[in-house]
């Protein structure tokens, strides 16, 4: 199964620039350093965008939790990459009980 509406996911800016590629961000920080590993930057922060849109779009849910606002689905999968090496990646996307797109929770490596 995949996630329900993967191909209108939503990947905010934000959600990139001031998390998973910041290098202040507290929690973010580390994530940033895992993914400028295999080439990607914040200024061109729509390259990742772009590559997590793909991994929730091409890749089997492989984990669902319930909770009273909505639905969690987990994607883990080969990410592709700017520099060809494809890691696993965890990505969590969210579906609000009355919201129509998923969005993007958070991403990092699964080792």
């Amino acid at each position: 199964m995949r996630v329900p509406n993967c191909e209108n996911a939503e990947v905010s800016k934000s959600k990139i620039t001031d998390y998973l590629l910041s290098d202040t961000h507290a929690e973010g920080k580390h994530k940033a350093a895992f993914f400028k590993t295999y080439g990607f930057s914040a200024a061109a922060w729509q390259d990742l965008v772009s590559a997590l849109k793909q991994h929730v779009a091409e890749n089997e849910v492989t984990r669902i939790e319930t909770t009273l606002f909505g639905t969690r689905y987990v994607v883990e999968a080969p990410l592709r990459t700017p520099d060809g090496r494809n890691p696993v990646v965890r990505s969590v996307w969210f579906l609000d009980n009355d919201g129509t797109m998923p969005r993007l929770v958070t991403a990092y490596p699964t080792r």
